[in-house]
């Protein structure tokens, strides 16, 4: 083993970790007395808009961000920020037209309100999607991605075992075992409660690469210049095994030939089809929602977390682009990552002074385990509710936060031996992302259709559930063994078609199987678009969420304009 960080780093790393634990538990024990449900998984709906906000943001950010986004801009420049900007526009519709039917139903989970608006089949449905979900694409990928990281940072081959068990795989069994403890113990209010803490920790790491490295390169100026003066800066890096680079790394709007694969029209058409789904409609993101103190704060939250996904493009894209630009401009002796997906670690151990590795290393850390934690929440409170209580409804809560303990403790163990598949592809966030198109869309058509429009019937919702399973199960393999099968769609175009596919499913069979809106499912559906619009804003200037979404709005616009 080479250690790559100080003795001083790894003691602030088991600081940190030993302390995260310590809180999730405080949290669970600071309520023992009551130990029900509602408090377990809904933190006694006591959240209020900073916490939903940062909560939700935590809940995003994991290690992927910080290594995955660095790996790709250094490959591709700053066109992957588009999957953090984008969300700006997808939260905005989360609290306008999402959120108030969330809280005005009052359910639990998700596949509760699709019950509630359709039928019980369609709740089946989407709990398991859910579950799957939580844990192969939140808790797997972040997981793989965590031992990534620590692996390289402390020097260790890939190849290597620690205590008889793979190198990788034993980083991977650590960090989920310890945020199965905490997130066992302590429940949604652990999770919010260190989800704000790690936040901020993870904030902190990420601005300490960026800044160090913009000072480092000599500012925006140079940093263009540098870049401008070889369209291919990565072919003349000697050592790097990365062998093509990008003409206008700057820029996060691309045509169809750019090499990252993402053309804006795909962006444009294929963004909405999966942002809808992961902001909307996930339990792990709208958990946070859910859980909301009244509907003013389910709907500010939203949109201050938007707000905060401003930073990502600067803080986890942009050092991949200056990483690009120091290695072109010599700064680290004629060394260079070896991989594009070593570029984060390899910033770190050559860029930090003493101490700060450490804290960034344990920002890396609380990005894995704040996304884990969440995802493992949403998972027991998803088994409980939606499948325990579902078939036993006389459950009582304190047998529901026993299964849900349970549940956590087995889906720690289900996505520690899932986490690996991310391996396959050649980076990692486009394999999540990938993933994610090819599930997203039949869930984000039917919560479209059933918010919308009345006519949706819960017969048409089941049958596009069930074929838009099917053919994305379908894709997803076609794409896995594309070198036998010769796939080669854009993935982000797959996801556009196969939510127009599943559109026209819907309205085909809404009129083939009409329904009667239920009593029940009346106020769970827009009778007008604009009708969310036009309710009681309880509040001024930025704290009148209308006028807030059109800050936000214009913020994002203004975004694009410059850095098109």
């Amino acid at each position: 083993m080479n250690l790559m960080i100080t003795g001083l780093d790894l003691g602030i790393v088991v600081a940190y970790l030993v302390g995260v634990v310590a809180l999730g538990c405080f949290a669970g024990m600071k309520r023992r007395s009551g130990g029900e449900g509602s408090h377990y998984f809904l933190a006694d709906n006591t959240l209020t808009w900073p916490v939903i906000g940062l909560a939700m943001f935590a809940a995003n950010i994991s290690t992927v961000h910080l290594v995955s986004l660095s790996e790709a801009a250094y490959k591709y420049g700053l066109a992957y920020g588009n999957f953090e900007w984008m969300a700006g526009f997808t939260l905005i519709l989360l609290s306008l037209f999402f959120a108030p039917l969330y809280l005005r139903s009052r359910v639990p989970t998700l596949p509760d309100f699709l019950e509630r608006r359709f039928n019980r089949k369609c709740r089946d449905v989407l709990a398991v999607v859910s579950v799957f979900s939580a844990l192969v694409i939140h808790i797997g990928v972040a997981l793989y991605t965590a031992a990534w990281v620590l692996r390289g940072i402390l020097g260790i081959d890939p190849h290597a075992t620690i205590m008889g068990i793979d190198a990788l795989m034993f980083f991977i069994i650590v960090v989920g075992v310890l945020t199965g403890i905490y997130t066992m113990i302590g429940g949604l209010l652990a999770v919010v409660w260190t989800e704000s803490v790690q936040a901020v920790l993870l904030l902190i790491g990420a601005v300490c690469i960026t800044a160090v490295g913009y000072i480092k390169i000599g500012g925006w100026s140079e940093l263009a210049h540098t870049l401008a003066s070889n369209p291919h800066p990565l072919t003349a890096v000697a050592g790097s095994k990365v062998d093509w680079g990008c003409a206008n790394f700057l820029s996060i709007l691309r045509n169809a030939d750019d090499p990252s694969g993402l053309p804006w029209y795909a962006i444009l058409l294929g963004y909405p089809v999966i942002g809808i789904w992961y902001w909307c409609c996930d339990q792990t993101i709208v958990q946070r929602v859910l859980a909301a103190k009244d509907e003013r704060h389910a709907r500010i939250g939203p949109l201050f977390c938007s707000f905060i996904k401003i930073l990502p493009v600067f803080f986890f894209v942009l050092p991949g682009v200056i990483c690009v630009a120091l290695v072109q401009k010599n700064m680290f002796n004629g060394q260079a990552p070896q991989a594009a997906a070593d570029c984060y670690t390899f910033m770190i151990t050559h860029m930090l002074p003493i101490g700060l590795k450490g804290l960034v290393t344990a920002a890396m850390l609380a990005a894995a385990m704040q996304t884990c934690s969440a995802a493992l929440n949403s998972t027991a409170t998803l088994v409980a509710y939606d499948m325990f209580k579902r078939w036993r409804p006389e459950t009582s809560d304190h047998r529901l936060v026993k299964i849900g303990k349970v549940t956590t403790v087995i889906g720690t163990v289900v996505a520690i031996i899932s986490s690996p598949m991310f391996g396959h592809y050649n980076t990692i966030f486009e394999g999540l992302s990938r993933l994610i198109c090819y599930v997203a869309p039949p869930i984000t058509t039917v919560f479209l259709f059933g918010v919308f429009w009345h006519k949706a019937s819960g017969t048409a919702a089941y049958i596009t559930m069930i074929t838009g399973g099917i053919l994305g199960a379908v894709i997803f393999f076609l794409d896995w063994f594309k070198d036998t099968t010769g796939w080669n769609v854009n993935f982000m175009m797959m996801s556009f078609y196969l939510l127009v596919i599943c559109s026209i499913v819907v309205v085909v069979f809404s009129y083939l199987y009409p329904e009667k809106l239920k009593p029940e499912a009346e106020p769970l559906v827009w009778k007008d678009w604009r009708e969310p619009l036009r309710g009681e804003a309880h509040g001024h200037a930025l704290g009148n969420y209308r006028i807030l979404s059109g800050v936000v709005f214009v913020v994002f616009l203004i975004l694009y304009a410059i850095f098109h």
